[in-house]
């Protein structure tokens, strides 16, 4: 039996464990990145490590998040991040180069690698045949230190595209039609890896855009094969060096099969606020828009802007419509510039912005009051976009650029002819805003504001729990729900008693003082509790208030990876039933938790005080998570092993 692309590169890089799914594996990791969102945190846990550089073949700092600079927080976290990066081996990129997976894609992924990143999007390099994970900081920062990455091995979901894709179809739209069948927690311990006829007539920007929102299944990575669209791309960024070629065995197995069939599909809209709930534009055109959003890591290359830009040339955003546009890269944007694009882009009446995230992580560009926003970005969650009423929708470059014409959504076929727009065969090469890190054993100082506080850490797992329902919450609750993002917040990425007093604020601005009144407690959640963003913080600002489990039906990945980092029990009801016996207030006690975390017990017994009832939660975790879980933590654990 053969193997198929994920299985290669798996077996290239297992350190340890068997190539069996759902079970326990460690792979050596090649090359890493963290944006200034997570950045702080991963390079504060580094330095705690006591590690002096790093150890992987390549890793890097992106500045893509936080380039709003209305206070001294983010400017004194990005000289910070500079000045880690110079001393411990990583390059740097700075604001204004461009959206980490963008540039990732543009000048460093290459087939076969493995990237793990902390950022859930990171998986975008599988355009390239990449295997690359997104993860917590703290991950991250055992990367950088030359340790590897456990994980479950997963499961491998083969996407097999045929057919040629019907007139306007883009990638934005396959990738929504495989988030309409899969669901967001459909991926959930496996890796998508696409195959079929189909993909020889998607680039690399476009696999990159299907990848990169395999996050939204819940998918571990999302990987292509490595072709001769892989190797045209890499010539054009002057890389052809880094090209191998790479695919599954003709007689490769896979857990389960998904065939689209490009030809039959439409142009799609995840209407609001789940990337999954899927319709076709012609099903709810006409709808009446307020704002356009383009750009974000998804949507942004110079292939899908020079699309936009085709659209708008000649005409005038509607006078109702705010539209904004943010290239993924300086040297997309450069490139719009050198061409014409660009004029035609301001011409018509849009706004630019910067290179980065912005809009796509609520900072800056938030909707009007109950506004209607169509965006590019690969999430639509109930106030990701700053405003809490806003009503997003997730659509193409081409349905985005067609709509802030007219108005309202429209379809992209009411254009006419698709616009077809040709790979160049040079992009414009310029690394000079990524800054090289300086020799080992040189002495740098690192600079350290006012905002960067000591990093928090946790108390080995006592023998007994015992503590309040601080917050019972319902299904797909996110990580901007448990810890939003937005410029007010992200500012105390590297001050977590301020980012602490923001836990829960769009569900219970509450929380975070019932939990300092109670010392700590117990989250209850529903199904994929935890889906979204991997930013660790959410996970950590809870255990700064003393949260102690979370108790839910399921579990996001990252999510659940991040609570066992930062020694949070991370529990699932056995009965789901059980969930709606519990409400907010009710005590609950498990005895001896730490005796059956340390023995292996798969099952325990919760109590609770305020009913007098009991009921069973599943301990599925690894010998290597318990030992986690009872020091207290990943740091406390790494201290104990030396």
């Amino acid at each position: 039996m053969g193997l198929n692309l994920t299985e290669k590169i798996i077996r290239e890089h297992l350190v340890s464990g068997e190539m069996t799914a759902g079970t326990e594996i460690a792979l050596r990791i090649d090359q890493t990145l963290v944006q200034d969102a997570t950045g702080t945190m991963a390079f504060l846990q580094f330095e705690a490590m006591g590690i002096p550089r790093v150890e992987t073949e390549l890793s890097l700092v992106y500045i893509d998040h936080n380039t709003l600079q209305n206070g001294f927080e983010n400017a004194d976290d990005h000289r910070f991040l500079q000045d880690m990066a110079k001393t411990s081996g990583a390059y740097y990129s700075r604001a204004g180069n461009g959206i980490c997976h963008q540039v990732h894609l543009e000048r460093f992924a290459e087939p076969g690698k493995t990237l793990l990143g902390a950022d859930s999007h990171t998986p975008t390099a599988g355009g390239v045949g990449s295997l690359a994970i997104g993860v917590g900081g703290l991950d991250v920062a055992v990367a950088m230190g030359g340790g590897p990455l456990y994980l479950t091995m997963p499961r491998v979901i083969n996407i097999k595209l045929t057919g040629k894709p019907a007139p306007w179809v883009s990638a934005k739209d396959i990738i929504l039609e495989v988030l309409r069948r899969l669901t967001v927690k459909g991926g959930l311990n496996a890796v998508l890896e696409y195959s079929g006829e189909g993909i020889q007539y998607l680039t690399v920007p476009e696999r990159a855009t299907i990848t990169n929102m395999g996050a939204e299944a819940g998918a571990t990575s999302s990987v292509f094969p490595s072709d001769e669209v892989t190797r045209s791309f890499l010539q054009a960024q002057d890389r052809e060096g880094a090209w191998k070629p790479l695919a599954a065995d003709e007689d490769a197995e896979y857990d389960q099969v998904v065939e689209i069939n490009l030809s039959e599909l439409q142009p799609l809209v995840a209407c609001p606020h789940s990337p999954d709930n899927v319709k076709t534009v012609k099903e709810v055109e006409g709808i009446k828009i307020d704002q356009v959003v383009i750009g974000s890591c998804t949507n942004s290359s110079y292939l899908d802007l020079v699309k936009v830009a085709r659209i708008l040339k000649g005409k005038r955003v509607h006078p109702d419509v705010s539209l904004v546009l943010a290239p993924g890269s300086n040297q997309v944007l450069r490139m719009l510039a050198a061409d014409g694009s660009l004029a035609d882009i301001l011409q018509a009446g849009a706004r630019l912005l910067e290179c980065t995230c912005g809009p796509c992580v609520g900072v800056g560009q938030s909707p009007p009051s109950g506004g209607v926003s169509l965006r590019t970005v690969n999430r639509n969650f109930k106030g990701r976009s700053g405003t809490a009423d806003a009503q997003v929708y997730l659509v193409s470059p081409e349905t985005a650029a067609a709509s802030a014409i007219e108005g309202r959504l429209v379809c992209p076929t009411s254009l006419g002819e698709p616009i077809v727009v040709e790979q160049p065969k040079s992009f414009a090469v310029d690394d000079s805003m990524i800054i090289a890190p300086a020799p080992a054993g040189t002495v740098v100082e690192v600079r350290r504001g006012p905002n960067i506080k000591p990093l928090p850490r946790n108390t080995a797992l006592p023998q007994t729990i015992q503590g309040d329902v601080l917050i019972k919450v319902e299904d797909n609750i996110t990580t901007d729900h448990i810890m939003p993002a937005g410029s007010k917040v992200l500012a105390f990425r590297s001050n977590i008693p301020a980012m602490a007093e923001h836990v829960f604020a769009p569900v219970d601005p509450d929380f975070p003082k019932r939990a300092k009144q109670a010392g700590g407690g117990i989250i209850v959640g529903g199904e994929n509790y935890g889906q979204g963003s991997s930013r660790e913080h959410a996970a950590l600002a809870p255990m700064y208030l003393g949260v102690k489990a979370v108790l839910a039906k399921s579990m996001a990945r990252i999510h659940r990876d991040n609570l066992i980092n930062f020694g949070i029990l991370p529990l699932v009801f056995s009965d789901p039933a059980d969930y709606d016996r519990l409400a907010q207030g009710h005590r609950l006690e498990m005895k001896d938790i730490r005796g059956a975390v340390e023995s292996g017990a798969e099952q325990v017994q919760i109590k609770n005080l305020t009913t007098g009832e009991e009921f069973a939660a599943k301990l599925t975790l690894t010998p290597r998570h318990r030992s986690i879980i009872a020091a207290g933590g990943m740091l406390n654990w790494m201290q104990q092993q030396r």
